[in-house]
């Protein structure tokens, strides 16, 4: 299954080896690591206008070294990320520092999470790369509980060949399986990618019944 990283992509577990080899430097790129504190600062505001306004139980798939999940168990939820690459999950473990949250070795189309429910299924730039991702939010939706909400932080990158999916598409994807979607324009934000973008990304935010 394949685990994707702002336009890049890797497969199978040639995929999770690639990543594990990526993982000392992932946190190196602004959106990543957090590390400036007007980008950590965007992202936490951002999550808390996402995630339920109470405590709840969230969902953080393709979650890399963890960043998203410490800001979302910072603002009081029990969060559970998910990783293909065992090298990501190594430091995301490393970081929490009694937070709430706790990081799986996993495929984030299918995590494995066995009868466990969520509040909130997170997903930054994954779900794009999967095979199927129809399948994927489906399976994703039984993980939630009544009221649950998607997450799902997405783009299209590139010019010549561009790589992604188009909000458009997504949220036809979504109709089947959720409530009004809502759609959040992110490429104006310089403040979420540490200076200005040009390709399109975008938050889908849709509740399930």
């Amino acid at each position: 299954m394949t685990n994707d990283r702002d336009g890049m992509t890797s497969v199978n577990t040639a995929g999770a080896v690639d990543w594990d080899a990526q993982a000392a430097v992932f946190d190196e790129q602004p959106d990543h690591g957090l590390r400036d504190p007007a980008v950590r600062r965007a992202w936490a505001q951002r999550l808390r206008g996402w995630l339920p306004g109470r405590a709840g139980d969230v969902l953080d798939l393709g979650c890399g070294t963890g960043s998203l999940s410490l800001l979302a168990a910072e603002q009081g939820h029990r969060v559970t990320g998910v990783d293909l690459s065992p090298a990501m999950v190594r430091r995301a473990r490393e970081k929490p520092a009694g937070r709430d949250a706790v990081f799986l070795v996993g495929d984030a189309a299918a995590p494995p999470v066995g009868e466990q429910r969520f509040d909130a299924v997170l997903v930054r730039h994954v779900l794009w790369a999967l095979p199927d991702p129809a399948r994927a939010l489906r399976h994703w939706s039984g993980l939630l509980r009544p009221g649950g909400r998607f997450v799902l932080v997405e783009g299209v990158w590139g010019s010549a060949d561009p790589v992604g999916i188009p909000a458009e598409r997504l949220t036809a994807l979504l109709a089947p399986i959720a409530g009004p979607v809502r759609v959040e324009r992110l490429s104006d934000d310089a403040s979420l990618w540490g200076g200005p973008v040009t390709d399109e990304r975008y938050a889908v935010l849709a509740p399930v019944p």
